[in-house]
């Protein structure tokens, strides 16, 4: 989720970086260079390491009119959408809306599902019945099996920020992109976004596999109009740049959203945002977003501390869009000159006033450029950064 370069914030944009973590936070500097060939991760993933410490945030609050946190589950159905929004005509990145179906009405948010369901196989509950006759009597006994239980199969999601098993793998693969040549029109961005799909895919697969969480591909939609529907509710495409819909597991990327007549035809801006977009998805199988709703929606979606949490998540899918350049960049369709329209476009801050969901100016554009230069999961873990470093 994107905004244009040239944007004042207001927020800190163009003045210094705080103080970097080491080796966690990068600096703002020129473009960097082309990163070496990334050898892919082993089939397992290396040791788990060990919880790391909480992050520095303020103490999560509830905020007025929310219904009380999910305890249980049996509670009501949450879903997630990142939306990417234009203030004024210019685009932004990723604005996020979450309800519980059950008190809609007191949620006070739009664009609202009312339902969402589970992505994951799981094995089915069975009742099996059979009938013995004995040979002693002529009247036929019954007998019914109890179901039985209903458990995970295969990888699961695992709903942890800071310590989720995404952050003690190895780092994207190299990967070959064969990218549909971009052409400024619907048909065109169409065929440049579907065929960078299974790029995202080749590169993420092993990561996630690894780790030993799921992985599958995501949807895309390529709505037109003004308006839509989608799961995660009714959506306008002139707020929109593109968003990820978490309860249908769909990329949604409208033209009419990507601000070509801004950007015009460089394919590296596209591709970034769309890596950004992808990014979330990334977050949903590995459990950070599940982790992530449930901690916002206790803090309030719009105190300062659930506010930050976005940014955490929003900054995160921006060093897990660098992360993907790293290891695409000065191989198959993906040179130079899309790598350097990619670093040159992720002034995407929060450029007109609050809420304050994604961060200063020089915050994308460092977070972008970490993920970019380390290509590692570790090093885009936002959730153990200080609050000052995701301001």
């Amino acid at each position: 989720m994107t905004q244009p370069p040239g944007w004042n914030s207001g927020y800190g944009g163009g003045g210094p970086l705080p103080p970097p973590v080491p080796s966690q936070y990068p600096s703002a500097g020129p473009v960097p260079p082309m990163p070496p060939p990334v050898m892919r991760p082993p089939t397992g993933p290396p040791g788990y390491p060990a919880p790391p410490p909480i992050p520095v945030m303020p103490p999560p609050y509830s905020g007025p009119g929310l219904p009380p946190p999910r305890r249980s589950s049996a509670g009501p159905v949450l879903a997630v959408v990142l939306v990417g929004v234009a203030l004024l005509g210019i685009a932004t990145v990723g604005v996020l809306a979450f309800t519980r179906s059950s008190q809609n009405s007191s949620s006070g948010g739009a664009g609202s599902p009312t339902s969402t369901t589970s992505t994951y196989p799981t094995s089915r509950s069975t009742t099996t019945t059979t009938t013995t006759t004995r040979t002693t009597t002529s009247t036929p006994r019954t007998t019914t099996k109890p179901p039985a239980s209903s458990t995970p199969s295969g990888p699961q999601p695992v709903p942890r920020t800071a310590d989720n098993p995404l952050f003690g793998v190895n780092g994207l693969p190299g990967t070959n992109c064969a990218l549909s040549r971009w052409t400024t029109d619907p048909a065109g961005a169409e065929r440049f976004f579907r065929s960078a799909l299974p790029c995202l895919d080749a590169a993420w697969a092993p990561v996630l596999r690894a780790a030993k969480l799921p992985f599958f591909t995501p949807k895309l939609a390529f709505p037109e109009g003004a308006n839509f529907a989608s799961p995660c509710g009714a959506m306008q495409v002139g707020r929109m740049v593109a968003y990820y819909c978490g309860t249908n597991n769909t990329l949604y990327m409208p033209f009419s959203g990507l601000q070509t007549a801004q950007y015009g035809a460089h394919p590296g801006v596209y591709l970034a945002l769309f890596a950004h977009e992808y990014g979330h998805h990334v977050q949903q199988l590995s459990g950070v977003m599940d982790a992530y709703v449930d901690q916002r929606y206790d803090a309030g979606q719009d105190s300062d501390a659930g506010l930050e949490l976005s940014r955490r998540l929003e900054l995160q899918a921006q060093c897990f869009s660098g992360m993907f350049l790293a290891a695409t960049g000065g191989r198959g369709d993906v040179d130079a000159n899309l790598v350097t329209e990619a670093n040159t476009s992720q002034d995407r801050g929060d450029h007109n006033g609050p809420p304050r969901d994604h961060g200063t100016d020089d915050h994308t554009i460092a977070w972008w450029r970490q993920g970019y230069q380390k290509n590692s999961p570790a090093q885009c873990n936002t959730w153990r950064s200080s609050a000052a470093d995701v301001s």
